[in-house]
């Protein structure tokens, strides 16, 4: 039987109410909305904490929506004078600005004898 700490968030209703605190809070300061920022105000120490959450069918959409608002928030900033910072914390949520290139080569070579 694997036990382990309680969770410090009851329920998926309480997730969202919290998460809404921070985000108004940040909005009200004028402060940047980030994931971390997120993680802290909901009680929580880590990445990790907040992926186990959203591992939990209760709290999964709530996790996903919250993330997606951070999310947004940075993709909000990408028309910005410096969007740096923006696009490295968008490549934490899956975002890339790599290119795959596939070549191939099928070629004939064919030689001709002169004499």
């Amino acid at each position: 039987m694997k036990t382990g700490r309680k969770p410090i968030i009851k329920n998926a209703k309480q997730f969202d109410k919290l998460a809404q605190i921070y985000f108004d809070a940040c909005q009200m300061s004028n402060e940047p909305v980030t994931l971390t920022g997120l993680i802290l105000a909901l009680g929580l120490s880590s990445r990790q904490s907040l992926a186990e959450y959203e591992h939990r069918d209760e709290f999964s959409d709530s996790v996903k929506r919250a993330k997606l608002r951070c999310e947004h928030e940075y993709e909000k900033k990408l028309s910005g004078p410096n969007p740096t910072g923006t696009i490295f914390a968008l490549k934490n949520f899956g975002w890339s600005d790599k290119q795959d290139v596939e070549i191939s080569q099928d070629a004939a070579v064919t030689f001709k004898w002169q004499e």
